[in-house]
């Protein structure tokens, strides 16, 4: 019986790996003690999935709509100071399973985002230290109000630019911190899409039960 494969196989997941754990060693925290905390307990849960040659288990790849908006996206990326991020994406984007994680999605939403997970419970890189992932927006799309219960979250941006509660705008390059159940809205820019980088960090229990549901309107 042969052994699963083990991250060590696959030099383009770990070099997916280190640069995202890069990101959160170089990228400032903004003078923020909780940020600063979240970014290196990411750090801390990366490094530990990779001295841990996580194992590897692969879903079939699969698109969604808003995945026809993905080759433009990188490409915006690429110009930008993390460009060899987003080739080592773009040197295993075929491996990706794009989805919508929602039982309804909201009438429309469905051909504006969807997210890949890359790291977690659910792989293709196995683990329960953390989930990283990338989500995907086409221009103008306004993704509802929603919530993540015991898990603290964070974007990077790729590329494209946000906004969040419409409190700032976000570029390629920035983090947008949501502690726990932090209730939070995203709009993306007019004319391009945006690629953003996530990282939820829990318990082992929050991050293999996370519910997505968005926050129904009151009244």
């Amino acid at each position: 019986m042969s052994l699963p494969p083990k991250l060590s196989d696959f030099p383009d997941w770990i070099y997916v790996l280190r640069d995202a754990y890069d990101f959160y060693l170089r990228m400032s925290a903004g003078g923020s003690g909780k940020i600063r905390t979240h970014q290196r307990s990411v750090r801390e849960r990366i490094n530990r999935v990779i001295k841990a040659d996580a194992e590897m288990r692969f879903a079939p790849p699969e698109g969604k709509p808003v995945t026809g908006h993905l080759n433009r996206a990188l490409a915006n990326g690429r110009v930008e100071r993390h460009g060899p991020f987003i080739r080592s994406l773009e040197a295993i984007q075929h491996t990706f399973t794009w989805q919508y994680g929602y039982e309804k999605v909201p009438r429309g939403l469905e051909r504006k985002f969807a997210y890949a997970e890359l790291v977690g419970p659910n792989g293709p890189v196995i683990t329960n230290e953390v989930i990283l992932g990338l989500v995907l927006f086409a221009p103008g799309c306004t993704y509802p109000a929603h919530a993540n219960r015991g898990i603290s979250e964070s974007y990077i941006c790729l590329s494209g630019a946000v906004s969040e509660n419409d409190q700032g705008v976000y570029g390629p390059g920035s983090l947008i911190f949501n502690p726990p159940d932090t209730v939070h809205r995203i709009t993306v820019a007019d004319f391009h899409p945006a690629l953003l980088l996530y990282a939820w960090e829990g318990t082992p229990e929050d991050l293999a039960e996370q519910k997505m549901v968005f926050t129904r309107k009151s009244g």
